[in-house]
């Protein structure tokens, strides 16, 4: 049976009903949306400014740290002889610098070890029979330059570790003219010396004031 002109008309009807309440339910929704403050911006880029997801500080910083020790497996002795050979100087370790310690010329000034550090750090604890040399007041130091002069084979130290101090007064030994070839470097320095329970001279040069076993 079909439907008669009364049933179209009443479902138009209901129809447009419907529709009137979705319309004013949206407007509602837009308008209490527009008066929160929590509400949404319809517009804003979501993934915009500081909303995008990051890695965090810490995890980019851990990142990095193992990318670089994936790429420097040199420890710090090994790092240090390389930058002094790309210098043109050469590299002593403690047992060539005990060599030279008990060599019959070191009481003699032939063969000399040279204390790159402070005075204060020297009169605290130095390798017995060393001689101060602090590069940064060169004229306080002339006749140190003169000793390297004449002297046989030159070992210059100072604390070890990161400690660069050896370094730049080798550098200076050799600018003033003391030949490349008789030159050495200590890395290991005072700590190592002083790790390996050798002699200790506290004060002046040749105090005779020591610490620590005889070599």
């Amino acid at each position: 049976m079909r439907d008669g002109p009364g049933s179209r008309s009443q479902g138009k009807g209901l129809l447009w009903e419907a529709l009137l309440v979705l319309a004013v339910g949206i407007g509602l929704s837009l308008a209490a949306n527009w008066l929160s403050p929590q509400g949404l911006s319809l517009t804003a880029d979501p993934f915009h400014g500081d909303t995008r997801p990051t890695l965090p500080l810490a995890s980019t910083n851990a990142l990095t740290n193992v990318v670089a020790m994936g790429t420097n497996t040199l420890s710090l002795a090994e790092q240090v002889a390389v930058r002094l050979k790309e210098k043109g100087l050469q590299v002593a370790t403690s047992n060539e610098v005990l060599e030279v310690f008990r060599d019959p010329r070191y009481p003699h000034d032939l063969v000399v070890i040279v204390d790159a550090r402070d005075e204060d750090n020297f009169k605290q604890g130095h390798i017995p029979g060393a001689v101060l040399f602090n590069h940064y007041y060169l004229e306080k130091h002339l006749p140190v330059l003169q000793l390297c002069q004449i002297a046989e084979k030159i070992v210059v130290y100072c604390s070890g570790g990161d400690c660069d101090d050896s370094e730049h007064a080798a550098v200076t030994l050799r600018e003033t003219g003391v030949s490349k070839e008789k030159l050495w470097v200590y890395p290991g320095g005072m700590a190592e010396w002083s790790t390996n329970g050798l002699p200790v001279e506290i004060g002046d040069r040749r105090s005779g004031v020591l610490q620590g076993a005889k070599p």
